[in-house]
């Protein structure tokens, strides 16, 4: 009897679920299945900021891990990876295990992007896994409560450094927040200041202008102040430096208690000491999503790469894009469990939905452009999807997001 082929799935997140569900709706005598994840539940990590924000708790984002093992194929182990050894077909584990593979799937989640701005990592709170999200929420509240007593305007102050996708919808989530949050404070709502600071004035450029300018003329409406084309110099304790003239070089400061990062991610160190060609910790894979240097090694999800030959720029990593690699790489392991060859990846974006509070959200189906509170509907729905494609219906009807009405 031939011994069971080992495929190891490294990171249970959009890609790394959504192969395990393709390879176990498939499997058979042929091959055994390890999951690795440092964390025992997945997260919607597009909820991330409703965390943040205190408007969802971590129970409405999260699901235990082992809700969509199946025991007779999958093998689940909680924890952190630390090296891929892609000769030796090894990988190191914190704990001081080493595990076997004759085929890996490297879905390894983000990390937050610093670009070497000095205090960063010291003096602004991040947003990149469940733990941090509420690490913020958690802060923002400190900061109420301390207004109290101290009435230190720079409390009710919050700076989101960085106006891409996040620090958009995180915009609109502390605005849906903003009462909450200054009762707490016993203040008025308004007495709360949100301040959004980026180095480009063009914001949003996955969208068209006006679609753009829609979403953020409701967040200024709403009394989010704007310094764009503002490059962020360094975070000191309680204060953001930015330049504000180019010419001259000259810096202000803005204090604030509460700063949040939300500039950019990069994928998993993991990439970076384990020798593979990548640049900010994601791999330019080759069209089968394998790793061009070894073609029993899968790369999917955050520290990935696929080129767009439309711009010859790499996708954005997306939970859209990840989920279908997930999709596409579990299907090519299967073929190449047969001797056969994988298909190429494609990819078209069935389009993208940014929300601005519960009720409210602007993007495109495809290329229709949607706005207000029908586009909050596709938004909830496309969460919906995303929960059923990572953890079948039982997680759907358990954590979909079906508050549609309000």
């Amino acid at each position: 009897m031939d011994k069971l082929k080992e495929v190891v799935i490294l990171g249970a997140g959009y890609a790394g679920l959504r192969a395990l569900h393709r390879l176990q709706a498939q499997s058979n005598s042929s091959f055994h299945i390890t999951l690795v994840d440092r964390n025992d539940y997945h997260y919607e990590a597009t909820d991330l900021h409703e965390v943040a924000a205190g408007t969802q708790t971590r129970e409405k984002i999260t699901y235990a891990i082992k809700d969509v093992i199946n025991p007779s194929v999958t093998t689940f182990i909680q924890a952190t990876v630390e090296k891929i050894n892609r000769d030796r077909q090894e990988i190191d584990l914190k704990n001081g295990q080493k595990l076997h593979y004759d085929y890996l799937i490297v879905s390894l989640g983000f990390r937050s992007e610093s670009f070497g701005i000095p205090g960063v990592e010291e003096h602004a709170l991040e947003m990149v896994d469940v733990e941090t999200a509420e690490k913020v929420y958690q802060h923002l509240v400190s900061q109420m409560k301390d207004y109290t007593h101290t009435h230190n305007p720079a409390s009710l102050r919050v700076v989101v450094c960085g106006a891409g996708f996040t620090g958009i919808e995180l915009l609109g989530a502390l605005c849906d927040a903003r009462r909450h949050l200054a009762s707490i404070a016993g203040v008025e709502p308004q007495e709360l200041e949100f301040y959004c600071v980026e180095a480009v004035t063009r914001l949003l450029p996955m969208f068209d202008e006006e679609l753009a300018d829609y979403g953020i003329s409701h967040l200024k409406n709403w009394g989010v102040k704007f310094l764009t084309g503002k490059p962020i110099k360094a975070i000191k304790p309680d204060t953001v430096v930015y330049q504000e003239d180019k010419e001259t070089g000259t810096t202000k400061n803005l204090t604030a208690k509460t700063i949040i990062w939300t500039t950019g991610v990069s994928g998993s160190r993991v990439m970076e000491v384990s020798g593979f060609k990548q640049r900010r910790g994601r791999v330019m894979v080759a069209d089968d999503l394998t790793d061009p240097e070894y073609s029993n090694v899968y790369i999917i999800g955050d520290v990935s790469a696929v080129m767009n030959a439309q711009n010859n720029r790499p996708y954005p990593t997306t939970a859209q894009i990840a989920l279908k690699m997930g999709d596409q790489a579990a299907k090519n392991l299967l073929a190449q469990l047969k001797g056969e060859k994988g298909d190429k990846f494609t990819f078209e974006s069935a389009g993208s939905v940014a929300s601005i509070g519960n009720t409210h959200a602007f993007g495109l189906v495809g290329k229709t452009a949607i706005k207000g509170y029908p586009a909050s509907f596709v938004k909830k729905a496309i969460m919906d999807k995303s929960l059923l494609a990572t953890g079948g219906l039982k997680e759907m009807f358990a954590k979909g997001r079906f508050d549609l009405y309000h």
